[in-house]
């Protein structure tokens, strides 16, 4: 029997709980979106069918949690990472404060895949 594919969401704001969520630019293909994570807050592991996830830190610390290959990555203010598509990740604040990051994120249609 073949494994279930997991539900892709064209908006997934429900699905995890920030502190601030703005979005600056939205066009088909792409968008810049700024979101703001208390030290426990995470975004959980997802992937992205078409799109790449590009993180630019602002403020705090950021750390990415990759898979295929496993992978681990903390960013400071100033720092960018690119997540391709089809590669999970999961985001964390490991600071002690308020992090804030803009994401970067295209070109194509944007989904979110859950894994878990």
């Amino acid at each position: 029997m073949a494994a279930r594919e997991p539900e892709a969401f064209k908006d997934a704001s429900h699905l995890y709980e920030v502190e601030r969520r703005q979005y600056h630019l939205q066009r088909p293909g792409f968008r810049i979106s700024e979101l703001q994570l208390a030290p426990a807050q995470s975004v959980p592991w997802h992937r992205h069918t078409n799109i790449s996830d590009t993180f630019y830190v602002v403020e705090g610390t950021l750390r990415l949690f990759l898979q295929d290959p496993k992978e681990a990555v903390v960013l400071g203010p100033g720092e960018s990472y690119v997540v391709p598509p089809k590669r999970p990740h999961l985001v964390t604040n490991a600071g002690s404060g308020s992090m804030t990051i803009l994401i970067l994120q295209g070109v194509g249609e944007y989904d979110y895949v859950p894994l878990v």
